[in-house]
């Protein structure tokens, strides 16, 4: 599903099932052993994920852990997002001469229960665009796709930045007319090739019962 949003040079991997937890790492099963099982599904299933997909670029399997920020820690010249909700696990990877950075996000395709997670998540212009959209095409979810577009920057962002992007930091406007999104961001952007990022484009699709989001910063080699 998700290689429709990322085309190469970007490698995906996903499931709609979760693998044995037997199949993690022992330093992977080490970091989620006193966890639910929920987490440890989600935890190891996603990092089998990401280890097809790297496989894919000719990368032996390893443990995928994370850092002192949480985030994983790739390969050297890999860079890469992981996303997990109710029945999904994706992952995807690229090498970093090609891609600069990317984001991924998966959430069930379902209103946001609490009309209070909007007001928090969202800047005044992007609730009423979302009420002008559910108007126009209310069989879209685009509370869930503004909050799951978000995310996807918030991915991308970060392994540039290395600092925290809230919610209110990034305007995003939604197309309807092709699953696009932008992002123009509302505070200094970080520095990539020389250049400041202002902003970021991505794509978005629902299918299988979720929308899904994803964003990819290109080198300017590719």
């Amino acid at each position: 599903m998700i290689d429709k949003l990322l085309p190469a040079p970007v490698v995906t991997a996903e499931t709609f099932h979760d693998a044995p937890v037997s199949e993690m790492f022992p330093e992977e099963w080490a970091l989620v052993a006193q966890a639910v099982p929920k987490r440890q599904l989600e935890f190891g299933t996603v990092r089998g994920c990401a280890r097809e997909a790297l496989g894919r670029l000719g990368f032996a399997p390893a443990p995928l852990l994370p850092g002192a920020d949480r985030a994983p820690r790739w390969p050297d010249g890999v860079v890469g997002a992981l996303t997990h909700c109710d029945g999904y696990r994706a992952a995807a990877v690229a090498r970093a001469t090609d891609v600069l950075t990317l984001g991924l996000d998966a959430e069930p395709h379902a209103p946001v229960s609490d009309p209070g997670v909007l007001e928090l998540i969202a800047l005044p212009g992007e609730r009423a665009e979302v009420a002008r959209l559910t108007a126009l095409v209310p069989e879209v979810c685009w509370d869930r796709l503004l909050f799951s577009a978000k995310e996807s920057v918030f991915k991308a962002w970060y392994p540039l930045a290395r600092r925290w992007l809230g919610f209110e930091d990034a305007r995003i406007t939604l197309d309807p007319t092709d699953a696009t999104f932008t992002a123009r961001l509302l505070v200094p952007g970080p520095v990539a090739e020389g250049r400041e990022l202002t902003g970021f484009t991505g794509r978005w699709l629902i299918e299988s019962g979720l929308v899904t989001t994803a964003v990819v910063v290109p080198t300017s080699r590719t």
